[in-house]
């Protein structure tokens, strides 16, 4: 008995069906790459941060609660763990780590506000002193902005041959041109070195500062110094409610970031110093610094490190609520 075959019969395709769901498919790619697509472009960052930043500050504050000296560099694993014992040291104020880490604390805050006030003064004048067109406007801002451009340590560097006292261009000035002394003073010893140190750090920040005030002149409409002009405000009216005024915001920010970057400051002092800086210039990260690398006691010196970045998270977080309380009355 033959069997009888019986055809299927074909399924139809509905026209231009075939064409949406291949259009269904890309949209639903392109909706899975658009949502990871951010999180991929930050990897990077978010590693880069882990591995130079928190890695090494979260290893930091590991080895501030062991004893971790040149006895045991070899194999942390090894250190005896002393709990807050470097902090006590690093606060007892009765032993010579605690006075020295004081009169380094005190260094470095007089050195912090003197930079800090006297860069913002500089750069803030500049910028006023550039804001109208006139010949060389352009090459002034340039000039300003050389120090700024330099390799932080091919200027420092520079610097400490000027402040040599039998050959140093500060003194050859000081004495040979101007004679406002016979005897050449020393720069790099003794108490003249904190002026040097704080010279040195103002020549370097005070171009980003006129960077940052110059940037935020340039939103300031015209119209406004107009109108008070013809209301008749003076020059000195005008910069006091208009130009500061309106700049409030952000010279709160270069102020704080300003602060943060000059309290931490550790190029200028040791390549001027070197390691043993003077004590009128021995500021806090030479210090930790000392402490870390010529005493060998890294656990001692982290615990510093730890207390300097805890001053700073303290600083950052009061300005940040004074900030928000005036925004707040504003």
């Amino acid at each position: 008995m033959a069997a009888a075959l019986v055809e299927r019969p074909a399924r139809t395709v509905a026209p231009g069906g075939s064409a949406r769901n291949r259009g269904k498919r890309r949209v639903s790619r392109w909706l899975v790459w658009n949502k990871w697509t951010p999180y991929l472009l930050i990897l990077p960052a978010v590693l880069m941060e882990l591995l130079i930043h928190v890695i090494p500050m979260l290893v930091g504050m590991w080895m501030s609660f062991i004893g971790l000296t040149q006895f045991f560099i070899t194999n942390w694993a090894t250190a005896p763990g002393v709990g807050f014992g470097n902090y006590r040291i690093a606060l007892n104020f009765n032993n010579s780590l605690g006075e020295k880490l004081v009169q380094s604390f005190g260094a470095t805050l007089g050195f912090t506000l003197l930079v800090v006030g006297i860069s913002f003064i500089f750069g803030i004048s500049a910028s006023l002193m550039l804001q109208h067109n006139f010949r060389g406007r352009g090459l002034l801002r340039t000039v300003f902005l050389i120090p700024y451009a330099l390799p932080a340590y091919a200027g420092i560097i520079t610097w400490k041959f000027m402040f040599q006292r039998d050959n140093g261009l500060i003194n050859e000035f000081l004495v040979n041109t101007l004679h406002i002394t016979d005897d050449a003073p020393f720069w790099l010893i003794g108490g003249n070195a904190f002026v040097a140190v704080v010279i040195v750090a103002i020549w370097q920040q005070w171009p980003f500062a006129f960077l940052m005030t110059m940037a935020g002149m340039q939103g300031i409409p015209d119209d406004l110094h107009e109108a008070a002009s013809i209301d008749g405000a003076n020059i000195w009216q005008r910069i006091r409610y208009i130009t500061l005024g309106m700049m409030r915001p952000i010279n709160a920010v270069l102020l704080l970031l300003l602060f943060l970057w000059t309290f931490r400051e550790f190029n200028t002092p040791f390549v001027l110093f070197g390691p043993v800086p003077p004590d009128s210039a021995n500021l806090l990260t030479v210090n930790i610094y000392s402490s870390s690398f010529i005493q060998w006691n890294f656990g001692l010196g982290s615990a510093m490190s730890v207390l300097l970045m805890l001053f700073l998270v303290v600083i950052a977080g009061g300005w940040a609520l004074w900030n928000r309380r005036v925004n707040r009355n504003a």
